[in-house]
C-alpha cells in the first residue's frame, strides 16, 4: 500500500529531505502531524503557495495533520531567502489583515473541522518573547560561520544583510521548537527556497530536546528558462479571485508552455497519475487538450466547479469568436465618457490593461490591440457610443490571448 510519502515522490513534489529513510518509516507507522508557514506580506496567496498547499491536501487525504502556521510575528522581520533587497516593514494592521485573508483562503482547501488540521499564528509566541531568554535558550544553538555559509543568507550578503533579517532563521526554527512542544509537530515542510531554515528546525529540536525532527522541501514552479512560475504582465497570479479573476487564472495555466503540462498535471491536481501520463504525452495540437484539462481542474481545486465551467465556456467562445459571457474580464465606465469619446489608450490605462502609455503605443503600432476584431492601426483612435454593440459592451483584445470587455452604463 502506498504511502503520502510514496504519492509527493510519485507525483514530483520532493526536491530535498533531512532523513529519508526515517521519514519513510514514519509515514508507515503512525499518522505525522506537520506544518508548513505562510507569511502574510500581500493581501492574498498567490500561485508560488499553491504546490505546498496541494502537498498539504494530499497528506491529510492519506490522513496525516496538518498545521497551517500563519507567520504574523516572521512578517514583521521578513525572510531574506530568494530576496536581492530587503522586505519592505509592513504594519502590524497591514500584517493582520493579510493573515485573516489567508485564513479564509486556507480553508477552502484544508479542511480545518474536527482537528483533522490546526491553524496558528506565530505572532502569538513570537511578539511577547524575552529577547536576552530568547538568545540564551535558542541562539547559543546556532553557529554564525554555518548560517552565513546558507544560501538564504549568502545571496544577500554580499549586498548588505540587516541584523534584523538575520533573525529570521531563528525565529523560524522557534516556531518548530513551539509546534514540537504544543503540537508534536515533527516535519517541517516548505518550499527548496525554504531548505537552510527548514535544517535550522531540526537542528534545534534535535540538539535542544533531543527529539527526532525531519525536514522536506517541494519542487518550486519554475519556466524552461529556470524563472518562477505564476507571474503576468500584470504582476503575480492570485488565489483571490478579486486580484486574480477566475477568468484570468483559468487563461493563465491554459497558456503555459507546453513542457511545463505534464509537471502541472501532476503537482496542481487531484488526477490520478494515469491520466496525467496519458495527458502529458500528448503531441503537438493534442497538448491544447492537456492544457484546457489542466486550467480546468486548477481552476476548480481554487474557485469552486461553477466558476471553472465558466471560465472554461468564456475561453471557449473568445477562441470560437463568440465573446458573451459574464466570465470575461470587464470594465463597467460610465457612458458621459463616450459621449465625447476617449481615446484607446487611456480606455486602456482605465481598464488596467497597460503598465504605461508608452506600452500601449508600442502594442498599436505593432498591430497587437483590437477592438471588436478590427485591428487599431493608429494610437490616436477615439472610442465613441458609436462602437458599442447591442448589448452596450466592445471587446478589447490585446496581444494573442488576453481579452478585456468594456461595458458601457447609465450610472
Amino acid at each position: 500500500m502506498s504511502t503520502a510519502f510514496d504519492v509527493l515522490m510519485e507525483r514530483g513534489f520532493i526536491e530535498q529531505t533531512t532523513h529519508e529513510n526515517e521519514i519513510k518509516e514514519m509515514f508507515e507507522k503512525e499518522q505525522v502531524t506537520f506544518y508548513i508557514g505562510f507569511d502574510p506580506t500581500a493581501e492574498s496567496l498567490t500561485a508560488g503557495h499553491f504546490v505546498t498547499v496541494m502537498a498539504m491536501a494530499h497528506m491529510q487525504q492519506a490522513g496525516h495533520r496538518p498545521i497551517a502556521l500563519i507567520g504574523g510575528g516572521t512578517t514583521m522581520i521578513g525572510d531574506p531567502s530568494g530576496k536581492s533587497d530587503m522586505r519592505k516593514m509592513m504594519t502590524t494592521e497591514q500584517i493582520n489583515a493579510n493573515a485573516e485573508n489567508f485564513k479564509k483562503q486556507l480553508s477552502k482547501l484544508i479542511d480545518f473541522s474536527d482537528g483533522k488540521a490546526i491553524m496558528v499564528n506565530n505572532a502569538d509566541w513570537l511578539l511577547n518573547i524575552n529577547y536576552i531568554e530568547f538568545l540564551r535558550e535558542v541562539g547559543v544553538h546556532f553557529s554564525v560561520n554555518r548560517m552565513l555559509s546558507a544560501e538564504c543568507y549568502k545571496s544577500r550578503y554580499e549586498k548588505g544583510l540587516t541584523f534584523l533579517e538575520f533573525n529570521y532563521m531563528l525565529m523560524q526554527s522557534y516556531d518548530f521548537l513551539e509546534l514540537n512542544k504544543k503540537h508534536n509537530c515533527v516535519l517541517q515542510l516548505g518550499g527548496n527556497d525554504q531548505w537552510s531554515n527548514i535544517l535550522g528546525g531540526v537542528e534545534l529540536i534535535r540538539r535542544k530536546e533531543n527529539k527526532p525532527a525531519f525536514g522536506m522541501t517541494f519542487k518550486l514552479l519554475t519556466t524552461s528558462e529556470g524563472k518562477k512560475m505564476g507571474k503576468t504582465e500584470k504582476g503575480a497570479v492570485w488565489l483571490d479571485p478579486n486580484k486574480t479573476s477566475p477568468y484570468d487564472f483559468y487563461q493563465y495555466w491554459r497558456n503555459i508552455e507546453d513542457v511545463k503540462v505534464k509537471e502541472c498535471l501532476s503537482l496542481l491536481t487531484f488526477l490520478p497519475m494515469e491520466e496525467v501520463n496519458r495527458l502529458g504525452a500528448l503531441e503537438g495540437a493534442k497538448i491544447n487538450q492537456a492544457k484546457e484539462v489542466l486550467a480546468y481542474e486548477v481552476t476548480k481545486i481554487v474557485h469552486g466547479e461553477q466558476e471553472a465551467q465558466k471560465a472554461e465556456t468564456a475561453a471557449k467562445s473568445l477562441f470560437m469568436g463568440g465573446a458573451k459571457s459574464g466570465s470575461i474580464p470587464t470594465t463597467e465606465l460610465d457612458q458621459s465618457i463616450f459621449e465625447e469619446g476617449i481615446d484607446i489608450i487611456s480606455l486602456m490605462d482605465k481598464a488596467n490593461l497597460i503598465q504605461s502609455r508608452s506600452e500601449a503605443r508600442r502594442l498599436i503600432l505593432q498591430g497587437g490591440v483590437s477592438v471588436n476584431d478590427n485591428k487599431v492601426n493608429d494610437v490616436n483612435v477615439t472610442i465613441t457610443l458609436s462602437d458599442f454593440k447591442d448589448d452596450d459592451t466592445i471587446m478589447i483584445k490585446k496581444g494573442k490571448k488576453v481579452y478585456h470587455q468594456i461595458k458601457c452604463v447609465n450610472q
